[in-house]
């Protein structure tokens, strides 16, 4: 891909490099953060690993994200819990050298023993003494759609999590707190349920061919145009998977020669398409924008290693909704630097698209922003749409560039034909277009749903990650015991949750992962916030410090009044 035919899709300047002579603000570290300025008489506790903002009048709103510090106590043993578990694995794989415990695991034979190693040591190790532990709180069956509520398939194992057996019987009823569910379309009745059956009878399951052979039907032409006009871009393009998307678009994208700058918490999909591409990554710190702008300014100050000469694109990654943290990206002080130092900006909105902003169109929605801002604009459709895979939206020179260039296009499998029918379906009734107010409905339902969520865990005690309007919402467990006991605890009282831990989060930050649905009424919500707290409270997981606000003492001056 040449320099010239990249620059002109993406229809910007090449970055040319130029002496700054600015200084950038300082950048506080605090827990709770405010974009807009606070009374001088407001403290908060001490925050983590979250930067203030260059320039809030770039907020129309306020911003607010907490992320609370570990507590010194809880983390010290949350290191001892680690090192003794890892003591005992190393004793119990000693046995099993010995034969004197039986191993499990798959491994490498005798005679391949010379040969390049299939399974990674700390990886198998980690598998075999640490995780088998607490695997049965994971890929337990779904048999029903996973909206409000599911049925789940029981199992039992006789080997400690090695191996499970099934017993036939399913627990119903099961309150579905960790699926992306967010604007409740994991149903099978409806207007969706409809449209899907008359498509599948129209066209059938599948198309068994590629976009540009035998596989290009009117049905995806007509998504495709739906997209855009939702996104409010010129032109859009769809994939049949939503992880290929990115992975398989970004190499089209930038080569050798261009640097992308890649927040640190991405998602692998956008890592591995980074690093299939062949460009320069650096990283920056997450939602850092100080960190940020050094590698910018850097980039254009100093060029290319050893030649340096000037970058032939910079391309920035970020994403919307971040799916571990439930943090939401800075979006208007992205833009701001992307226009600063002409770099360009891909936008992954896998989970902020339906669940974002006042009409459901994601976090450029959420912060009133201008579509045309955003040079490559990404999500996916199995969040928010109930349906499969993804897209990419922005001007029609770069949509027409991919259909040629990118593998996912050429090589891959069209879109489903009733997925597609269910994605048309679900966004048109976000859009208002099926002649009702149910999607206005289900945007204000999750928002409401989202901030009483939140509020109520804090009133209890919990830590929790995450920007006030996130529908991804993590509490910390910290300790690894508890994460397999908090997700058995609250299984046992009808609940299915997700839990988190390392090596998918930070050794000291595993958690639990909420996942807000506009299908939860609030009588099932109370339902939920009271287990978690009967099971909180059993497993000592109330580790904030958080102050809470003082009663005002006029009534009781009052009643001591009437007294005397």
């Amino acid at each position: 891909m040449t320099e010239s035919s990249t620059n002109k899709l993406l229809n910007g300047d090449a970055c040319h490099r130029t002496s700054n002579g600015r200084k950038s603000s300082k950048n506080g570290f605090v827990k709770n953060h405010c974009s807009l300025q606070l009374p001088q008489n407001y403290s908060r506790p001490r925050e983590k690993n979250q930067n203030g903002t260059h320039n809030s009048s770039l907020y129309k709103k306020p911003f607010l994200e907490s992320f609370e510090e570990t507590p010194l106590l809880v983390a010290v043993f949350t290191y001892m819990s680690y090192g003794i578990l890892t003591i005992f694995g190393y004793f119990r794989d000693f046995l099993r050298n010995w034969n004197i415990e039986k191993c499990n695991m798959a491994q490498e034979r005798e005679e391949q023993k010379d040969f390049v190693p299939l399974y990674q040591d700390f990886e198998n190790f980690y598998n075999r003494n640490l995780y088998i532990r607490i695997r049965d709180t994971w890929n337990i069956p779904v048999c029903c759609p996973p909206g409000a509520t599911m049925d789940l398939g029981e199992r039992l194992t006789f080997d400690y999590n090695w191996t499970f057996k099934y017993t036939g019987k399913v627990m119903k009823g099961i309150i579905n707190i960790g699926s992306y569910n967010y604007l409740g379309f994991a149903e099978n009745t409806g207007a969706c349920n409809i449209a899907d059956v008359a498509t599948t009878q129209k066209y059938g399951v599948g198309v068994s061919s590629t976009r540009c052979e035998m596989g290009n039907l009117d049905i995806h032409g007509e998504l495709e145009t739906l997209v855009a006009r939702f996104l409010g871009v010129e032109s859009a393009m769809t994939f049949g998977m939503g992880f290929a998307t990115n992975s398989m678009n970004i190499p089209a994208l930038t080569g050798k020669g261009c640097l992308i700058l890649s927040d640190e918490l991405n998602h692998a999909s956008l890592v591995l398409g980074a690093r299939l591409s062949g460009s320069t990554i650096r990283v920056f710190k997450h939602n850092n924008m100080q960190s940020l702008e050094k590698l910018l300014r850097d980039a254009i100050v100093h060029g290319q290693p050893r030649t340096h000469r000037p970058w032939k694109k910079i391309l920035i990654l970020v994403e919307g909704i971040y799916s571990m943290e439930g943090s939401i990206v800075r979006l208007p002080e992205v833009i701001a630097l992307k226009k600063r130092y002409k770099a360009y900006l891909y936008l992954d909105e896998a989970h902020s698209i339906g669940a974002l902003g006042p009409n459901g169109r994601g976090v450029v929605d959420y912060f009133g922003l201008d579509p045309k801002d955003v040079d490559i604009m990404m999500g996916t459709f199995t969040k928010s749409f109930n349906g499969a895979g993804g897209y990419i939206g922005g001007k029609k020179e770069l949509i027409d560039y991919l259909r040629c260039h990118s593998h996912s296009a050429l090589y891959a499998t069209s879109m489903s034909p009733p997925v597609a029918q269910q994605i048309i379906t679900a966004m048109r009734i976000i859009m208002g277009e099926d002649g009702t107010t149910q999607g206005a409905h289900r945007l204000r339902q999750l928002s409401e749903n989202t901030a009483y969520f939140r509020r109520k865990l804090n009133d209890m005690g919990f830590i929790i990650y995450g920007n006030k309007d996130s529908p991804v919402v993590p509490m910390m467990l910290y300790m690894p015991a508890k994460i397999g006991a908090f997700g058995r605890e609250m299984l046992k009282r009808n609940i299915g949750i997700v839990a988190v831990g390392f090596p998918a989060t930070p050794i000291t930050e595993s958690r639990a992962r909420f996942c807000i649905s506009a299908a939860h009424t609030r009588e099932v919500l109370d339902q939920v916030l009271d287990v978690i707290d009967e099971v909180g409270d059993l497993l000592s997981l109330k580790y904030s410090r958080r102050q809470k606000p003082r009663p005002s003492l006029g009534w009781m001056a009052e009643e001591s009044h009437l007294q005397d």
